[in-house]
């Protein structure tokens, strides 16, 4: 399965200091290091996201308790 890519523009600047950075280290590239910490970062995202804010998980619970499925 062939992979698909597109591009992403960044500043100059910032595409110089990752290339600083990844220097000496596993990273063969700007793209490959800054693909890492995005999915890290979504990652990250994913793992603290709610799947229903406290409101939500009140009323589901009332209804729940309603329906007799809960005390």
């Amino acid at each position: 399965m062939e992979k698909e890519f597109t591009q992403v523009s960044i500043p100059t600047s910032l595409y110089k200091k990752i290339e600083e950075k990844i220097k000496g280290t596993e990273f063969s590239s700007v793209s490959s290091y800054v693909t890492r910490v995005l999915r890290e970062s979504l990652a990250r995202e994913e793992e603290n996201k709610e799947v229903f804010s406290p409101d939500e998980e009140e009323k589901i619970k009332e209804r729940l308790k309603a329906l007799g499925y809960i005390d």
